[in-house]
């Protein structure tokens, strides 16, 4: 994976590239406060069978410093910029949670322009399906962790996404990337982003294959409840993943990256080898 530089007006985006002919390219998008190692185990399975690019997220990983004035829909502008400086024409997005928003902004903003789209412990964000509440929730996250110890943040942030020991410290290596006050300001900043999201009330239509896959242990919000919803409404399939959190890729990699691999075999996506 050869990596890049992607400047902004916000900050530098960094990405990691590597090509494989004759391939469609999957793009990495990881969640809230996670960096590209997310999908560290996608990327080993899938080097050499598709094209791959995965980003820190502005305001993640290697992707700082970043001014927190951006919108999803900024991001998915970046992202299309990024993908034509590649010259990757039809990806296929690979969001895990706040990363599958950051998707479907890109398939509302540019339809047509992506061959397919998986979903990992992501929700949908038509504005129908969630509350008021909900939403009220998402604004005011930041006060709440303010009142938090870091030592009690840390171990939410851990055991409340992973359900194995390599998915927990996983997560924990990515949280230790940041101070305590730089993490609080980056997930204030993400769920106010998804609310104001949610709340412009879009189409957010899925206008290409896709499949929604989703822990059985997830216990991030109502994300179970929306996947079930989602795919009831839509006809779009979704998958429990046995065993796992909201970081299902991490806590089930050989389960994700064989439903991801067949799923790229069903719409001739990838080289069958």
């Amino acid at each position: 994976m050869i990596e890049r530089r992607y400047e902004t007006a916000s900050g530098a985006i960094r990405y990691w590239r590597s090509r494989c002919e004759g391939a469609a390219t999957l793009v990495f998008l990881p969640g809230l406060t996670a960096d590209r190692r997310l999908f560290e185990r996608q990327i080993a399975f899938f080097e050499g069978r598709c094209g791959l690019l995965v980003w820190d997220a502005p305001g993640h990983g290697r992707s700082r410093p970043f001014a927190l004035d951006f919108s999803l829909m900024d991001e998915a502008a970046w992202l299309r910029g990024i993908l034509e400086r590649e010259g990757i024409t039809a990806p296929v997005l690979v969001g895990q949670s706040m990363g599958g928003y950051v998707a479907q902004c890109f398939l509302e903003r540019y339809p047509g322009a992506a061959r397919g789209f998986v979903a990992i412990d992501s929700a949908p964000l038509q504005r129908k399906y969630v509350t008021r509440a909900e939403l009220w929730a998402l604004r005011h996250c930041e006060p709440l962790y303010r009142w938090y110890p870091w030592e009690a943040l840390r171990r939410s942030g851990t055991n409340g996404c992973a359900e194995t020991e390599y998915g927990r410290e996983l997560m924990r290596r990515m949280m230790d990337s940041y101070s305590r006050a730089e993490y609080i300001a980056l997930a204030g900043h993400g769920y106010r982003m998804l609310a104001a999201a949610m709340a412009a009330d879009l189409g957010y239509r899925i206008d290409c294959p896709a499949l929604l896959l989703c822990g059985e242990r997830d216990r991030a919000g109502s994300t179970r409840r929306y996947n079930r919803r989602w795919a009831e409404e839509t006809g779009l399939p979704l998958v429990w993943i046995a065993g796992a959190g909201h970081n299902a890729n991490t806590d089930s990699p050989q389960r994700v990256n064989g439903l991801i691999r067949q799923f790229l075999l069903e719409h001739g996506l990838c080289r069958a080898g």
